[in-house]
């Protein structure tokens, strides 16, 4: 049968739609990424915030358009089935089947039933099928969370944290770097407080130093870290190690002790300072990344400058701002909204105005100096190889590299080239 597959979402979404794929193509499913052609199709969705739900419903209402050609079966997954199945039955009976999140340990029977087609129960068990650049691919190592944060809604959908086995998760990484995956990046709801499940404490140091024996991968990277949650032995690792790279990646999410209590955070405006420096000392060339929300319901000018002073302190490599919006089934929703919309926006554009003057500063003090850049593409109007050095993320965040060279590469080498100017949050350079 041709299957196409549509994935919405972040990277944890990415990795179930990887999964889904690597099941269908075990049972002898055809997936094609023609939709026309499509008999059936596979959204997984996303339904965290007020936008992605949107996106989601709009993206079936268009899927739904192929019913005049082939399409025969149209079905969802994901955040938002989980979330809102019974609502979604009701509402849009041009599904086929709405699949949540916990029905995934049989979904290879639920397939089966509305396919009419014999898909294996292996969920999570096939091999995946990398549905982006083969040299890169996400790793989940745990899922759920029990962060509790006012604001967020994932605890609720995909339930408690629950860590993978060091063995299987090492065994999966072994696989991809196999398979020709040359950059691996470990994901969770909170990477730090891998294995805390099994024995209230933290074994993501021991994980790390298992991965870090895969000669094959050339970079791992951490994504997720909470920073109340960053012991010493973690940064110890971390700056002893042969791949893992020193990319730090904290959500702290605000600056304020006052915000922080009320969004549920752990942690104060002094220990994200204190981590951020014990950081720095150990490992000078350290890229710290975070988030921040802004206009949380009680969020007064002076919290705001918490934030601004605290962006100053830490001097964040890269930094994105969100503006704060109410989301149900969450202890925020029953908070007066009570920063205007205006306002919220102000606030997100002075956090941000600030952080690019403090990325114009450090782009202009690395010119003159050499990084190994991974190689994704050629810029078709420049010519310019596109990548990424070990200090960008590969989910477009963070920004590229761009460089010249007579020589010929292709997509998923390591090239080292000397960086010679700015352009806007990229860099420019020539290969050496």
């Amino acid at each position: 049968m041709k299957i196409g597959v549509i994935s919405l979402g972040c990277a944890k979404n990415l990795v179930d739609t990887e999964n889904l794929l690597g099941l269908l193509a075990a049972s002898g499913q055809d997936i094609t990424s023609s939709y026309e052609d499509a008999e059936a199709i596979i959204i997984n969705t996303c339904g965290f915030i007020e936008a992605a739900k949107t996106e989601a419903i709009e993206t079936i209402l268009n899927t739904e358009d192929y019913r005049s050609g082939r399409l025969k079966k149209l079905i969802v997954m994901g955040c938002l089935a989980q979330r809102y199945k019974k609502e979604l039955e009701l509402e849009m009976p041009e599904v086929d089947r709405f699949i949540s999140i916990d029905e995934y340990s049989h979904l290879g029977s639920i397939l089966s039933e509305v396919l009419g087609e014999k898909i294996a129960n292996d969920y999570g068990k096939a091999p995946r099928m990398l549905s982006g650049k083969p040299w890169m691919a996400y790793l989940r190592i745990a899922d759920g969370c029990d962060n509790r944060c006012s604001y967020c809604a994932i605890p609720n959908i995909r339930g408690p944290f629950v860590s993978r086995p060091i063995a299987e998760v090492v065994e999966e990484a072994r696989q991809l770097a196999i398979g020709g995956v040359r950059e691996l990046n470990l994901i969770a709801q909170d990477s730090s407080r891998y294995g805390c499940d099994w024995d209230n404490k933290l074994h993501l140091s021991e994980l790390l130093k298992q991965l870090d024996k895969i000669e094959e991968l050339h970079w791992i990277r951490i994504l997720y870290l909470y920073p109340d949650e960053i012991p010493d032995d973690l940064i110890e690792t971390i700056k002893l190690s042969q791949h893992i790279l020193p990319y730090f990646d904290i959500p702290t999410q605000h600056g304020s002790d006052g915000i922080l209590k009320a969004m549920h955070r752990r942690g104060s405006h002094a220990e994200i300072i204190e981590r951020a420096d014990r950081i720095r000392r150990e490992i000078p060339n350290a890229v710290l990344r975070t988030t921040l929300i802004a206009g949380f319901p009680g969020e007064t000018l002076a919290d705001h400058e918490e934030s601004l002073r605290m962006i100053r302190e830490v001097h964040w490599d890269h930094l994105g701002a969100f503006t704060y919006s109410k989301e149900e089934d969450t202890p925020s929703y029953e908070m007066e909204d009570d920063v205007p919309e205006e306002e919220k926006q102000r606030r997100r554009s002075e956090i941000m105005e600030l952080q690019e003057t403090i990325v114009e500063q450090d782009h202009q003090k690395l010119i003159g100096t050499e990084a190994e850049v991974l190689v994704e593409g050629i810029d078709p109007l420049t010519q310019m190889y596109i990548g990424r050095s070990a200090m960008y993320a590969p989910d477009g965040v963070d920004g590229n590299i761009r460089f010249q060279s007579d020589k010929s590469f292709s997509a998923g080498d390591f090239v080292k080239i000397r960086l010679e100017r700015i352009s806007q949050q990229n860099m420019i350079g020539r290969e050496r």
